[in-house]
């Protein structure tokens, strides 16, 4: 049996997503921006997908939704367009420990002159407030931080950080992929002026997003085009993708709350029996993280053959470290938490869905123990050697 761990990277599309998507692939492939019936009913469908995304985002109108392709386009386009329509204003604030949508773009802007504030975490992932008010001021235009973050699972205090950055004047945005449909979302009472998302983390198709933009923040589109999204991001809207990101999205309204426990428990006796084997850890802010993310970091042992031999038993998780040229580096994330090297190659991410099932976890457990034990037992053969 094949058990899949690893739904932070990517989950499964619900089948009654699949289901609402194929009609406009086959009947109702007209598009929206046609004024005929095969146009106008695709219009309506794009619109019951906007307002499910609202309702799970909280925000209080339907046209602060902007659908984009995913998470990469959103963070891109909030932080260019806040460059771009910030008068005197040329910094960013952002964190250590952002996903490579943002940093990679944050590094590209450096070397045109833009200055980017990085903000440090401690060494269980948790943000430093003070650096972050103290990085912003009146050169600040945007800052852009993860609710929550993709490898530990630790969350972020996005709504105080967002009432900060108000204060300074300047715009908030954050990298909510992690989060949505995984934490409670209330934008229309927060200071988030931006929020990005993409389907395929929860439960939806890959290919599509939504960037949620506060009426009357100031915008200049990444993508220009024809007036789809009320000018926002031009082409053509891939109707499919709207639609199954709008059922992704009611079913994640429906079933956040009586999910969420669930998952924490599975991810507690996850934790729970795979701590039994000694000289292992959980990582990141114990205390204050998403319900499905358990990183582990196994003391002494490669992460990588961990998971290879996981893998071999049809059992999917990822690296806390991400190998590049044939030689293990660990993550940006680790590093930034300071850990000792020898913890930070050991790490992997196990991250569950409600589609998790008790059996499962505890299959995980035997294999995981197993595993180590042997990795263990050949490691002092070595050392004794």
């Amino acid at each position: 049996m094949l058990i899949y761990l690893d739904n932070n990277a990517t989950t499964r599309t619900d089948p009654s997503v699949v289901q609402a998507m194929l009609p406009f692939f086959t009947e109702q492939f007209g598009n929206a921006s046609s004024t005929h019936a095969f146009g106008s009913e695709v219009a309506v469908a794009v619109r019951q997908a906007r307002r499910s995304l609202r309702i799970l985002l909280g925000n209080a109108y339907d046209h602060e939704i902007v659908f984009t392709s995913g998470g990469t386009e959103g963070n891109n386009a909030a932080i260019l367009s806040a460059l771009a329509t910030q008068e005197d204003r040329d910094e960013i604030v952002t964190t250590s420990v952002e996903h490579s949508a943002v940093l990679a773009l944050t590094e590209q802007l450096a070397t045109t002159g833009v200055k980017t504030h990085i903000i440090p975490v401690d060494s269980r992932g948790r943000l430093d407030i003070e650096a972050f008010r103290c990085a912003l001021g009146p050169r600040t235009a945007i800052a852009s931080v993860m609710w929550a973050n993709n490898e530990t699972g630790t969350i972020f205090p996005v709504e105080l950080l967002a009432e900060l950055t108000r204060e300074a004047g300047a715009l908030f945005h954050t990298d909510a992929v992690q989060a949505i449909g995984k934490v409670c979302v209330n934008l229309k009472d927060s200071a988030i002026d931006m929020l990005s998302l993409s389907g395929h983390k929860l439960h939806g198709p890959k290919g599509i997003g939504a960037l949620y933009l506060r009426k009357g923040t100031e915008f200049r589109p990444l993508i220009c085009g024809g007036s789809q999204e009320r000018g926002r991001r031009g082409g053509t809207e891939n109707i499919p993708g709207i639609v199954g990101l709008g059922k992704a999205a009611e079913l994640a309204a429906e079933r956040l709350e009586p999910e969420r426990d669930r998952i924490a428990a599975l991810r507690d006796r996850l934790e729970q029996g795979i701590l039994k084997n000694g000289e292992c850890v959980v990582l990141g802010d114990t205390s204050n993280r998403l319900a499905n993310t358990a990183n582990i970091a196994f003391d002494h042992l490669e992460g990588e053959a961990i998971a290879h031999h996981l893998d071999r038993t049809g059992i999917a998780v990822s690296l806390g470290s991400a190998c590049s040229s044939g030689s293990m580096q660990p993550s940006h994330v680790l590093r930034a938490m300071q850990l000792p090297r020898w913890r930070m190659h050991g790490a992997i991410r196990f991250s569950l869905s409600r589609e998790t099932s008790f059996a499962e976890v505890d299959e995980v457990v035997c294999a995981v123990s197993d595993i180590v034990a042997r990795m263990r037992a050949i490691s002092r053969v070595t050392v004794r050697e």
